[in-house]
């Protein structure tokens, strides 16, 4: 991997754990809902100028079922259920449990896909979900109570996640991956716009949470996937899927400096077993085997 690449690897991951910072400062002021329909709308603005510009949007167009699809299970939804987990977890805790997303995705892959999972893989899941069982007490020590719905709603979101690449890979390889970005972002404002209306809160955002939102929209949602999709194309997959573990590390470091978060010694554990668990279960980490003679 190139320095360049490696560089933009990292700020990628910076950029994507600070998302977890601004959903969990900006969120009590909007409201879940109408937060990811205000970042997937500036998204889709910012996005749709490139995909004219690249005469991608015949692709959106001859695809837009799977990619409205796509729009709402892999933007709409895990979106909605990360903002509202974040604010009762924390941006640092969220982001580690955003990283259980790679074990999901090859959960779906063996059941739909019929992708093979190695003992290495099976034992690899086994040991994140432990990791996620370990923070859960750990954070409960912390706060006196087990925070099981706002729990249950980032493990939702990461199989929405799983769920999403799946699909993708089965309804639209050879499809452009700018068309699928700009068009699941349209398809989530779009069907996110009814809730939202319902939902936009009485007292007008400040000013600051409206800048947050459109960080989010811009830096965190559009550039960030124009990013990740040009580090597939230069380093490949395999490589460019390595952010999940810079995410927790950017996710927890923003939340200590800006939020005064605190990282006990029980979610370090939970959090060092549920990136272990990615990197087996993804194949990133590989067993040495011994050659004989």
């Amino acid at each position: 991997m190139k320095l360049s690449d490696l560089l933009e690897l990292t700020l990628l991951g910076a950029i994507w754990g600070m998302s977890f910072l601004f959903m969990r400062t900006a969120t009590p002021e909007f409201g879940a809902i109408a937060l990811v329909e205000a970042r997937t709308a500036i998204a889709a603005l910012f996005l749709l100028p490139l995909v004219l510009l690249r005469k991608q949007l015949s692709g959106l167009k001859q695809n837009w079922w799977p990619i409205l699809i796509v729009g709402l299970v892999n933007t709409a939804i895990p979106f909605c259920l990360f903002s509202y987990a974040t604010v009762a977890l924390g941006a640092g805790l969220g982001s580690i449990l955003n990283a259980t997303a790679p074990m999901f995705g090859a959960v779906v892959a063996y059941v739909w896909l019929k992708d093979q999972l190695s003992k290495w893989a099976i034992f690899g899941l086994v040991t994140g979900f432990i990791g996620v069982g370990i923070i859960s007490v750990a954070r409960s020590g912390l706060t006196g109570e087990l925070s099981l719905l706002p729990l249950l709603a980032a493990l939702t979101a990461t199989f929405c996640y799983g769920l999403a690449a799946s699909y993708t890979k089965r309804k639209l390889v050879g499809v452009n991956t700018l068309a699928i970005a700009t068009g699941s972002q349209i398809f989530a404002a779009l069907a996110l716009l009814p809730l939202a209306i319902v939902t936009w809160p009485d007292v007008p955002p400040s000013n600051e949470a409206w800048w947050q939102v459109i960080i989010l929209g811009i830096a965190c949602t559009a550039i960030a996937y124009i990013m990740y999709f040009r580090l597939i194309s230069n380093v490949g997959a395999a490589k460019a899927i390595t952010v999940a573990y810079l995410v927790p590390v950017f996710g927890v470091l923003w939340g200590i400096l800006f939020l005064d978060e605190i990282l006990t010694p029980g979610m370090l554990a939970g959090a060092a077993l549920i990136l272990l668990g990615v990197g087996l279960t993804t194949g990133l980490i590989k067993a040495r085997k011994r050659r004989y003679a």
